[in-house]
């Protein structure tokens, strides 16, 4: 049930979003984006090393199918992870749980780096996907909640397109560990998984100087300690630029609660916004099915199909594509907009990945990785708005658990799924032309996200939060209840 503590009137998100671009802002993307780079290391480590853990004296014994497995064994992690954490994050703060979710994280690396079986690895594996779909619960939220809208876009888009980051890195970083000649068969792969959480403990420093959002925290009842966390970003804010703020006359009113139950939030989801909600999960499936099915099991279809023996520098070049992506369109969806944006990249994507798929049993490595490249250069952008997308549309008090139930519903269907299929794919294809099929589902999923976007997405860009979706708690207020899809409210909940 929830607890009441009273009603306030405040301008945070007003100053909040009036702030300019500092180096304060700097330090908020490193330490909450950071965690992206972290989940791009661990899934390229898995897709290079695929032929390093096969062996059943210095790796594992696994196969291409088990491989798949361990795929689809970390993607339910992470969408349990998601929901367990994402929850919790709505609950009890954004800081608190992006602290506690990177420490899972880092405790199954390590784990994962000692694995002495099949199933402790795939144990280990669920683990560390437990903390990293937890990390995009409360990552995502924080960052949109401590971000001016003006930057919201760009700086989420790339953001999430940073995960191409820890792929290059843990593509690069396999060539030498896997190499015999420099480090024993039996060490490599195990250091590999080990060097994610050295980089995880460092990312815990830099992240326990984030605040807490302030906007979670005065609809909690806890408004003097957002009103300080703000004035302090404020005067660091002056500090840097060099310039004073200018005052903001935008307020909004709202009835602050301890916690909001889940009936109401699956009210709001599918019954306030019904539209939305069929955007987000179009876009979720469209994206998790394309990157888990191609991604994970992209290693193994360069060294079982076209006889690469390395596949590292293969998946830099890939990574290093899609990041380029996600980085140079980011401001796009800031200045020509979310729909047109969100709709085009997945459309051209999905065309593309469809007409490569006709062309299989002529590529080489070469090629492949090329068309790869092309194809998610768009698509990297397009998915990283999913999560964007998610993030912004629903109101506060439920963003953090939104992003978990799309990521963990879409991620579902599309990414467990997808590594399954398309490793059994590998394993009973004769050549890569078997594996055909899987392209063909990406493409059409992407194409039909796409559409979808077309129709229902959300003008979203340069608005405050609370206007595109107004807060739970304001429906107490004397005022007109909160903002639905079908009928917006033009100054975002404020009075």
């Amino acid at each position: 049930m929830s607890v009441e503590t009273g009603r306030i009137t405040t301008d945070i998100p007003a100053r909040m979003d009036r702030l300019p671009w500092v180096r304060w802002h700097w330090m908020i993307v490193i330490g909450l984006g950071a965690v992206w780079i972290l989940d791009g290391l661990e899934v390229t480590i898995v897709g290079s090393m695929s032929d390093a853990l096969k062996p059943g004296d210095t790796g594992l014994g696994l196969s291409s199918s088990d491989i798949g497995m361990a795929g689809a064994v970390y993607v339910a992690g992470a969408c349990l992870g998601a929901l367990f954490f994402g929850q919790l994050t709505d609950r009890f703060g954004r800081k608190k749980l992006f602290l506690i979710t990177l420490a899972v994280y880092t405790v199954a690396t390590v784990l994962t780096a000692f694995s002495m079986s099949p199933l402790w690895y795939f144990g280990a594996r669920f683990l560390t996907g437990a903390g990293i779909g937890g990390e995009y619960a409360a990552i995502n939220s924080a960052i949109d909640e401590l971000i001016p809208a003006k930057y919201r876009g760009r700086v989420d888009v790339a953001i999430n397109g940073s995960f191409w980051v820890g792929a290059t890195a843990g593509s690069l970083l396999t060539i030498p560990l896997l190499d015999p000649n420099i480090i024993d068969e039996a060490w490599g792969w195990r250091l590999a998984f080990g060097l994610g959480a050295i980089l995880a403990v460092g990312i815990l420093f830099v992240r326990r100087h984030v605040p807490e959002s302030p906007r979670w925290l005065f609809i909690h009842g806890r408004e003097d300690e957002a009103e300080k966390i703000v004035r302090d970003i404020e005067d660091t804010v002056q500090d840097e630029s060099g310039k004073q703020l200018g005052s903001v006359s935008d307020t909004i009113t709202i009835r602050q609660r301890k916690t909001i139950s889940l009936a109401l939030i699956a009210k709001t989801v599918f019954t306030m916004y019904p539209k939305r909600t069929i955007l987000c999960f179009s876009l979720f499936v469209g994206q998790a099915f394309l990157y888990n099915a191609f991604f994970f099991t992209y290693g193994d279809s360069l060294s079982t199909f076209l006889d690469v023996k390395q596949t590292g520098y293969y998946i830099a070049v890939f990574a290093i594509s899609n990041f380029l992506g996600a980085l140079l369109l980011s401001q796009l969806f800031d200045t020509v907009g979310r729909v047109p944006m969100i709709a085009g990249t997945y459309i051209l994507s999905g065309v593309l990945l469809a007409g490569t798929g006709f062309f299989l049993g002529s590529v080489t490595a070469v090629t492949l990785t090329l068309m790869g490249c092309i194809i998610f250069f768009f698509a990297s952008a397009g998915a990283s708005a999913a999560y964007l997308t998610a993030s912004e549309v629903f109101p506060m008090e439920t963003r953090a658990l939104c992003i978990a139930f799309f990521y963990a519903i879409g991620t579902a269907v599309g990414g467990i799924t997808g590594p399954l299929y398309f490793g059994k794919l590998i394993d009973s294809a004769d050549d890569i032309t078997g594996i055909a099929p899987g392209y063909f589902i990406g493409a059409a999923l992407m194409v039909a996200g796409g559409i979808v976007a077309a129709f229902l997405g959300v003008k979203a860009e340069g608005r405050s939060l609370e206007s595109l979706a107004q807060p739970l708690t304001a429906e107490d207020a004397d005022e007109p209840g909160p903002t639905t899809e079908d009928h917006p409210t033009t100054t975002g909940g404020r009075r």
